[in-house]
């Protein structure tokens, strides 16, 4: 077995080696580096652009229109005969996306293509992944892209399988900016643009490789000290070096730890559970356990891990998309059932932790974060591009609070039987509390919780059914506009619902009826020709901005899972994804 041996002076440390550790390698494979035939040619260039038809294609993020409608205006300055079509991405809203039938459109009509923009991480690659479909289609095509994504859009053009695909630098993110601010990064940029869509790219010999995802092929890892503790600290020092840490202290995945995790999955340690985005991670339970261990799992959590892994595999949590955006969303796992009292999860004080009584939840949710980056290849700075970042993405996990949840079990609503264990994964923007200790009465709680619901700037949600249009579910967040706002609800605020017999629809119900704003409000930073593309018939709202509209476009975007201990706070996680169950197999 080939292994890749580090020791601490290596770290720059002058010691005695007397100690060895050897750990199962967690970081896995890009499917792009393994497979050939996931690649395909750049298209042919033509000479020049007279007389050519130039496709214009918006995906919907904002001030993107500005940037063509310069494009159009300084190309037929420089070049005669020119015509143009003008494309918006069929289905999304903030991010769009092209679909066949536009693809096959601009293949028989169009002999290049401009596109934009690509100035948030999740954007980035959902554009990239259309340049690379009209270049396999033979439609030279350019993307604009601010420069801070620049090596997050080359690694998406390789996953995507075309990685001479050209996204066209620009200095800065064109939201936020001026039309003439716009217009001369399009200008400055207009004899690079021109060279991209009339000059045959040349063919890579070795796909690209980026110095924030470093990989070692070896399947374990050797690290070496004057003992055990210092060969320790030579793994924890070269797993911050490599990024492959979450900033915190790993556990070392030993050969027995990895072995105890893989047969509690009952299934072998090469099986491969699934390719993970963004980075198209060869998923093994192996690579999946390994990182398990580093999080702190203990094997009798590992069926709880591999639902875990169902869940966000499901292609309606668009994975890639939350993963590498610029907003700091950050999966909630849920677990409902009898396995969480077997395993020691916490469901009531500090169930979010921290604190040992919480430990079983942390690593949970650390295991996933884990695994979008090791195993996801999710890495900070190029697949990751998160402007902030959240103490979310360490941890969140929780165990329902069943004894005090006054209506059917999570899982029970969710379709499936009380005698099943089940984990949920929700993906929201962020966290924040509904305090009330003082109202007794359902309706009252409705209208002070609508104080913290009725936002227009919480998350791109807000508001977002107003520019989208509605794909099916498969196609995956955010692009189906199915949006689950989680309440975390304590089980006091639970008890005033149900003692007046309201239950969890009856709440959604009337929270979604009281969380309006003004149709202004709510587009305050949205895109109006998303508005005008995805609801012509709602025209009449431009001409009447203070009527008021719901928020989210319906009562199932609201959820509550019973968990916590007494007092009345509850934990609102706005802006979600589509929420996604699985059943806990047995091992």
């Amino acid at each position: 077995m080939a292994t890749a041996s580090i020791d601490a002076e290596a770290t720059g440390r002058n010691v005695k080696t007397e100690a060895t550790l050897v750990i199962i390698n967690p970081v896995a494979e890009s499917q792009a580096d393994l497979d050939d035939a996931m690649r395909d040619p750049p298209a042919s260039r033509p000479a020049y652009l007279n007389g050519k038809c130039v496709a214009l294609y918006w995906n919907g993020k904002q001030n993107g229109m500005h940037a063509l409608d310069a494009a159009r205006d300084l190309l037929s300055q420089r070049f005669s005969g020119l015509t143009f079509i003008e494309v918006i991405g069929e289905m999304g809203g903030l991010n769009r996306y092209l679909s066949p039938d536009q693809l096959d459109m601009i293949e028989r009509e169009a002999d290049v293509a401009i596109c934009t923009s690509a100035d948030c991480g999740s954007c980035t690659a959902w554009l990239m992944r259309d340049l690379c479909e009209l270049e396999r289609r033979g439609i030279p095509a350019i993307g604009y892209t601010a420069a801070i994504f620049d090596e997050d859009s080359r690694f998406s053009t390789k996953t995507f399988g075309v990685p001479e695909a050209v996204p066209l630098i620009v200095p800065h993110c064109f939201s936020n900016k001026t039309a003439d601010e716009i217009r001369q990064m399009v200008a400055d940029s207009l004899d690079e643009a021109i060279e991209a869509l009339t000059v045959d790219r040349k063919i890579l010999e070795a796909l690209p490789q980026f110095d924030q995802i470093v990989r070692d092929p070896a399947p374990e890892l050797v690290f070496k000290g004057a003992d055990l503790l210092d060969a320790f600290d030579a793994l924890q020092t070269r797993f911050v070096a490599n990024g492959w840490s979450d900033g915190l202290p790993l556990i070392a995945p030993t050969h027995d730890k990895v072995e105890a995790m893989i047969a509690a999955s009952g299934r072998d340690g090469s099986d491969v559970v699934g390719l993970f985005a963004p980075g198209m991670g060869v998923g093994t339970v192996r690579k999946i356990a390994a990182n398990a261990v580093m999080a702190g799992c203990r094997p009798e959590a590992m069926p709880v891990i591999m639902a875990t892994m169902e869940c966000i595999l499901d292609p309606s949590m668009g994975l890639r998309t939350w993963a590498m955006s610029t907003g700091p969303q950050a999966p909630i796992v849920l677990v409902s059932g009898e396995i969480a009292d077997e395993i020691g999860m916490n469901r009531g004080i500090c169930a979010l932790g921290p604190g040992s009584i919480s430990q079983v939840n942390v690593a949970i949710g650390r295991t996933l974060r884990l695994v979008m980056m090791n195993v996801g290849l999710s890495y900070p700075g190029i697949s990751d591009m998160d402007t902030i970042g959240t103490p979310m993405k360490f941890s969140a996990c929780v165990a329902e609070n069943e004894d005090r949840t006054p209506w059917d079990s999570w899982r029970v609503q969710q379709g499936f039987a009380v005698e099943d264990s089940t984990v949920t994964v929700n993906v929201p923007y962020g966290m924040t509390e509904f305090f009330d200790f003082r109202n007794s009465e359902p309706e009252l709680l409705i209208e002070a919780l609508a104080t913290l619901t009725a936002n227009t700037c919480g998350a791109p949600s807000h508001g977002a059914w107003l520019i989208k249009t509605n794909a099916p579910l498969s196609e995956g967040y955010p692009f189906h506009g199915t949006f689950s706002n989680l309440m975390l609800m304590a089980p006091d605020h639970a008890a005033v619902f149900a003692k007046a017999g309201w239950g969890p629809k009856d709440i959604a119900e009337a929270i979604h009826r009281q969380t309006k704003l003004t149709f202004r409000q709510v587009m305050l930073n949205q895109d109006y020709d998303g508005f005008r593309f995805a609801h012509p018939e709602l025209s009449w709202l431009e001409d009447a901005p203070e009527t008021m509209v719901t928020v989210m476009p319906s009562a199932d975007c609201f959820e509550y899972f019973v968990v916590g201990a007494s007092a009345g706070r509850s934990q609102y996680c706005f802006g979600g994804t589509h929420s996604v169950t699985r059943k806990v197999a047995a091992a």
